[in-house]
């Protein structure tokens, strides 16, 4: 029986198809290494290219404008309008007693004229209970001066120059007395005070032979403690009369002066005579 022979393989040829075979796989490897890289950078160019950005969440917020202080007010300062501004201020912030424009457009022309009670910051929202304004209760106190006394005295047009003392004028206060000599009345009359600022006069408008004519009523005057008591006494004493100065006596010293005059005005039987006291 004839057996067929087979020869063993050649070392070179196993050689050659191991060679293959690892050119073979890294051909493949380097194929998966493209493709990867390619599909990476396909991925990263439509990332760079989309028109989608961050998502930002915008929240609305409700604002109102407040009336503020544009600078800083010291107690008893006059407000103008250039101490005032509008503010936005959010809605949910705006508190009691604040002025918004929506509620009162015109409260900066409100408040001009009137004197803070207190300090105000540059910012802080303008409260109307810190502000005194002309005709309400606090405001003569905010605009007198340290020390002063506001006091009342009742007049009359009679008494009062004719009803022509207006607030800021300057007066002087004589005190008329009555007095007996030998069984017949005298008058008479001394200037107690002197150059007398007149802070108000209570006004009221009368009928008089058809006409309407401004009266004063109750004048208020700024004192010294002193000359407070000295009006104080001259009310018991006898009839009050205010005279009317000159702007022009104004220009110089404008303090109270309390004065007892030497000489006083006697009236008797209709004739005026002046007698010396001393």
């Amino acid at each position: 029986m004839l057996g067929l022979m087979v020869a063993p393989p050649r070392p070179d040829a196993i050689s050659r198809a191991m060679r293959l075979c690892m050119k073979a796989a890294r051909l493949i490897v380097l194929v998966i290494a493209i493709g990867a890289g390619l599909l990476a950078w396909m991925m990263a160019r439509n990332l760079g290219s989309s028109d989608a950005g961050p998502v930002v969440v915008q929240q609305e917020i409700d604002v109102d404008e407040v009336l503020v202080a544009a600078r800083d007010l010291p107690p008893g300062s006059v407000v103008t309008s250039g101490d005032m501004r509008w503010q936005k201020w959010p809605m949910d912030g705006v508190g009691a007693g604040m002025v918004t424009r929506s509620a009162r457009a015109g409260g900066a022309e409100e408040f001009v004229g009137a004197v803070t009670r207190s300090s105000f910051t540059a910012g802080e929202p303008i409260r109307e209970t810190k502000l005194a304004q002309a005709g309400r209760g606090g405001y003569l106190s905010a605009i007198l001066p340290a020390g002063k006394r506001a006091v009342a005295t009742r007049t009359s047009p009679q008494t009062g120059a004719g009803g022509f003392i207006l607030p800021n004028d300057r007066v002087d206060v004589i005190v008329t007395q009555r007095q007996s000599d030998n069984g017949r009345d005298l008058f008479v009359s001394r200037t107690v005070l002197e150059n007398v600022r007149v802070l108000a006069i209570d006004q009221t408008v009368e009928d008089q032979d058809g006409r309407s004519v401004v009266v004063g009523n109750v004048a208020t005057l700024e004192l010294e403690p002193g000359d407070a008591e000295t009006l104080a006494r001259a009310e018991q004493q006898g009839d009050l009369s205010l005279t009317l100065r000159s702007i022009l006596d104004g220009e110089g010293d404008t303090t109270t002066v309390s004065r007892r005059s030497s000489t006083v005005n006697v009236v008797k039987f209709g004739v005026q005579s002046q007698v010396n006291t001393n």
